[in-house]
């Protein structure tokens, strides 16, 4: 399946009913992994949309899905190994049904001996200088490499990588000198030959981090691995969560967990403090800094403290977090190297980046306000607690105390979260009615609609979107084009997910089995559909007002999966469109026009072909005359694109009241919005947003229409 390396985030929608399955009893005292995927079938076969056939199509399927994520460079297997690998592509599917699991065995055991066999190479290849003079080329189109014939052919393989790697670290290393010569009279410059020693051991410290983490990876870690090549194939949407990754899809989700507020970093054997988070219990105790190193943990019940040094990354979360109001002991070396044992009590963590965030701005005397939505968020085992929708509704509230005279939601980069939130924020802006269709399996139809016939925003809206603004986002986009509520302002068209999934805890079925977390399954369970009945898969949401951006011409959206589900349309439900605009059809086409003579979205329309273009190269120079023109070359070009990170939109934007009282306690938080209202004073899409705000002429009773579109 093809992989997006673009989408970092979590592009879903969750229901947060639960799915009904029949009673099935597994064997408890098998083996954990043929469990595991007896188990995972049956929850497929049970729950799953749109089951696909398991047969030798989808066998294969697995296989190349597998193998690309084993070894996505082909710089690990050899033609002989993967010709015995071979031998099971057609068989994954029968293997399944009877619990093999004989293919991941042999594949997860060549792949640790040739990652041990590979990492002699590196040692080998870095101690040797690299001629820099030599006209040779490598090419990084890894899908069009075949695997090397033997292990002295991957050696070479190796390095020409390595040799890549330490040419571009040589070049600037070299530029950084030449600068240095230039704005500083009495620097000496190192020889070149030294330089080229610094470049190989930057290469050789990037590459011992990586089979350090890879160290830290266990057999079950890559059982996961496997088992998510299977259940990806029925859609790109369900997927397995191991017990680790389901705690972090629900702390993504929710935005909380309970600990001390610090974000970790494994370097080489170190676990080291890369962040304090804002507000959480070590930011308040104010004696851990980023850089300082934790060596040992004890937890308050304990009379010896555990050494993390060397431990898995994980492994040294589990131990450092914990239940809220309990203690835990940091035995700490400090960036000036002094030991410190820091006793900190756990609390309930929020991660602020998770959650909605308001800025407001004046243009022409006349007040706008902004909030930016980066994911549907709530609490999985509680949807009464924090929520996106109850976030959004104060600060409208908020918003309305200000005189705020129109509003943007800022949906861009937004990959989905809970089907819930949605339906309660496209309430905020009607009377009542439908908001989004769910069919399921069965073809049952149910609507979800808004019942409260409260408006809590009357005035005008505009939407801002992307090709990353997914599943969710397509809702709301969707809900508020179709009622004409609010003008939607991005990208041709947004991500184009219409699945709807549910966590499933595959634990239900294991309550007396000694094998411990069984972890759960994200599966596809439902399909969404607008009120005008289309679907938003493949096709999204096109907005009423097409701009260019970044991603304009880079696969990036679900049409670009290997194994989508189709689009298809339904029954429309019955609604009436909005009828507070006097002028919303005129303001969309001046709008179009007006951007379409924009010089600054025409140069980001350039950028975005000329990012596409780097992107598809992929053979690439290892002589350093040949490659740092080249990179000159791209430099020079690229440069014709400064003027984008130059504009300025001359609009100012602040925090609202009771955030400005915030940032008298708490300087990150206050760093952290000055950076915001600062990309938000240099963004054309906001210009424009705001422009249409000014632009739009409410009727004064804000009625729906009486004529209502019936299905």
């Amino acid at each position: 399946m093809k992989k997006n390396i673009f989408v970092l985030f979590v592009i879903t929608v969750l229901s947060i009913t639960s799915c009904s399955f029949t009673t099935k009893k597994f064997d408890a005292d098998s083996d954990k992994d043929k469990v595991l995927i007896e188990l995972i079938s049956f929850v497929i076969n049970q729950g799953h949309y749109d089951m696909k056939s398991m047969n030798d199509d989808f066998s294969e399927a697995v296989y190349k899905d597998f193998m690309g994520t084993l070894d996505p460079m082909k710089r690990y297997f050899t033609q002989k190994q993967i010709k015995d690998l071979n031998a099971y592509k057609t068989e994954i599917d029968d293997a399944i049904k009877g619990r093999d699991i004989t293919f991941f065995n042999q594949a997860y055991e060549n792949l640790q001996s040739q990652m041990e066999a590979t990492k002699g190479f590196y040692i080998e290849i870095l101690d040797q200088p690299f001629n820099f003079g030599k006209d040779e080329m490598i090419s990084t189109d890894y899908d069009e490499l075949n695997y090397a014939k033997n292990n002295r052919e991957l050696k070479e393989r190796w390095r020409k990588q390595l040799k890549f790697t330490t040419l571009s670290n040589y070049i600037d290393l070299v530029e950084e000198q030449e600068q240095r010569q230039k704005d500083e009279d009495n620097f000496e410059p190192k020889p070149l030959d030294s330089l080229e020693v610094e470049a190989r051991e930057l290469t050789r410290k990037s590459l011992k981090n990586f089979y350090s983490t890879m160290s830290d990876l266990e057999r079950k870690d890559w059982f996961g691995i496997y088992v998510n090549s299977i259940v990806s194939q029925f859609d790109p949407h369900t997927n397995y969560l191991a017990p680790q990754d389901k705690e972090r899809f629900d702390i993504s989700m929710s935005g909380k967990l309970e600990g001390i507020g610090a974000r970790l970093q494994k370097q080489t054997n170190n676990i080291k403090i890369v962040e304090i988070i804002s507000g959480g219990p070590a930011w308040k105790n104010g004696k851990l800094e980023v850089g300082d190193v934790i060596q040992k943990v004890k937890q308050e019940d304990e009379d010896q403290a555990v050494t993390i040094t060397g431990m898995r990354l994980s492994d040294a979360v589990e131990l450092i977090k914990g239940p809220k109001s309990t203690m835990v002991t940091l035995t700490v070396k400090k960036v000036d190297g002094k030991i410190e044992n820091i006793s900190i009590v756990r609390d309930v963590v929020e991660i602020e980046e998770t959650y909605a965030k308001t800025a407001v701005t004046k243009k022409e005397n006349h007040n706008y306000g902004i909030i930016n939505l980066p994911k549907f968020y709530f609490d999985v085992n509680n949807y009464k607690n924090r929520n996106a929708a109850s976030d959004i509704k104060k600060e409208i509230e908020r918003l309305n105390q200000e005189n705020v005279e129109g509003l943007v939601i800022d949906l861009r980069n937004n990959g989905g979260g809970s089907l819930s939130t949605v339906v309660d924020i496209a309430g905020f802006f009607i009377k009542n009615g439908p908001v989004v269709q769910v069919r399921d399996r069965k073809n049952d139809v149910e609507v979800l609609k808004d019942t409260d016939r409260n408006i809590l925003w009357n005035k005008p809206l505009v939407i801002l979107v992307n090709e990353l603004s997914a599943s969710a986002s397509e809702i709301l986009a969707a809900a508020m084009q179709d009622y004409k509520r609010a003008i939607i302002i991005g990208s041709k068209q947004t991500y184009g997910k219409g699945t709807v999934q549910n966590v499933v805890d595959l634990n239900r079925w294991m309550k007396n089995s000694t094998f411990g977390d069984m972890g759960a399954l994200k599966i596809t369970t439902q399909k969404f559909y607008r009120i005008n009945g289309g679907s938003t898969q493949l096709k999204g949401v096109e907005s009423d007002v097409p701009v260019p951006d970044r991603y304009s011409y880079i696969d990036i959206g679900e049409r670009d999966y290997e194994n989508p589900m189709p689009w298809d349309k339904i029954a429309a439900a019955s609604y009436s469109p909005w009828n507070g605009y006097k002028n919303y059809d005129e303001v969309i086409k001046n709008s179009i026009k007006r951007l379409n003579q924009n010089k600054v979205l025409q140069l980001i329309d350039e950028n975005a072909q000329w990012i596409k273009s780097q992107r598809d190269m992929n053979t690439f120079s290892l002589n350093y005359e040949i490659y740092r023109a080249d990179q000159e070359d791209m430099r020079q070009q690229s440069e014709r694109f400064e003027d984008i990170n130059n504009y300025s939109n001359n609009l100012e934007f602040k925090a609202l009241p009771y955030e400005m009282a915030k940032f008298e306690s708490d300087s990150a938080l206050a760093e952290k919005r000055n950076r915001w209202y600062k990309s938000l004073s240099k963004d054309a899409y906001v210009k424009e947003a705001i422009q249409v705000l000014s632009e739009l002429e409410t009727n004064a009773d804000y009625k729906v229409a009486e004529k209502s579109i019936k299905p």
